[in-house]
């Protein structure tokens, strides 16, 4: 059986269609499949839509949660309750094309344990975003492994995947490098996204740069690299100020009053605030590890048997 996790969030609008289109369409391929959706603490009717098809089919289950924990929360938490041989992550509003699972599937049973959807166009973006993107994966190129240019959530994992990923004890998740980490014998598969079937993103920039920031953090020593070089450019520019100062002192041509003084200080002020910042916030990342919180809280579930665990 093929498990289908669909997180949602705010997407009473696209619950229906979207069940409608994944289960003709596996129906029609011969797939014998469920369909999870993972309620991220919505705050409109999308639970209601999703008990109201799980009386309806036998093939639709529901998760919610008592808050929004965000969508890595929601995958994982599908993950947990797959029941099938392999799973599929896939987005509520069908920029991920559904199409693709047959070929995903078919390369699942050749063999392959990690059948990733990569982007073969990104579909409208903003120019903003596109840059902001790009210079996030870039950096994540910096942890071993972790190519993530054209990557998406839209994936088909093995039973051995998900159960590595779900044994994982971390609590601040990153779905997308996690299942690249893991390793396993993978291959891709390409698709073009498309636009929203209905509503709206429900990303903007401030989730999206909170969004890289803690995964940035949680894969890469990118930030404390960063710090590193500055302070290694700083001493290089301080120690030619410094050079330059002792030249002019012992000439008898000193400058007079601080403005080299002042600059310096308020260069080196600037430059340890933003360490310490840095340093700062992988220590308040240590501190949400050890604090070892759920990374979800389901509160009700839909369309599960009740032996099922």
């Amino acid at each position: 059986m093929l498990s289908v996790i669909i997180p949602a969030y705010n997407e009473q609008e696209n619950i229906r269609g979207t069940a409608d289109a994944l289960g003709s369409l596996l129906a029609a391929e011969g797939i014998e499949h469920e369909l999870i959706f993972a309620d991220d603490g919505s705050s409109d009717l999308t639970w209601r839509e999703i008990s109201l098809l799980a009386a309806e089919r036998k093939d639709i289950k529901g998760i919610r949660f008592s808050r929004n924990f965000g969508k890595e929360g929601a995958i994982f938490a599908g993950l947990k309750r797959a029941g099938g041989e392999a799973a599929v992550v896939i987005d509520c509003d069908l920029q991920h094309p559904p199409e693709l699972i047959p070929q995903m599937y078919e390369l699942w049973k050749e063999g392959y344990e990690v059948v990733e959807g990569v982007k073969r166009t990104r579909g409208k973006e903003g120019l903003i975003y596109k840059g902001f993107a790009k210079l996030f994966y870039r950096a994540m190129r910096a942890a071993p492994g972790m190519d993530l240019d054209r990557a998406s959530d839209f994936k088909l994992l093995d039973r051995k995947v998900i159960d590595a990923l779900i044994e994982m004890p971390e609590r601040l998740t990153f779905f997308r490098a996690l299942s690249s980490w893991v390793g396993f014998n993978r291959t891709q598969a390409e698709f073009d996204v498309r636009p929203r079937e209905k509503g709206g993103s429900k990303w903007n920039f401030k989730k999206l740069f909170k969004f890289a920031v803690s995964n940035l953090t949680s894969f890469t020593y990118v930030p404390m690299q960063f710090m590193t070089l500055a302070g290694v450019i700083f001493f290089i520019f301080a120690l030619g100020i410094g050079i330059n100062t002792l030249v002019q002192y012992f000439s008898g041509s000193s400058a007079t009053g601080f403005t080299t003084v002042i600059l310096l200080v308020l260069i080196t002020g600037a430059f340890i605030m933003l360490g310490l910042g840095i340093i700062g916030y992988y220590i308040s990342k240590i501190y949400e590890e050890i604090k070892f919180r759920p990374r979800f809280i389901v509160t009700q579930e839909t369309g599960f048997d009740k032996n099922e665990n």
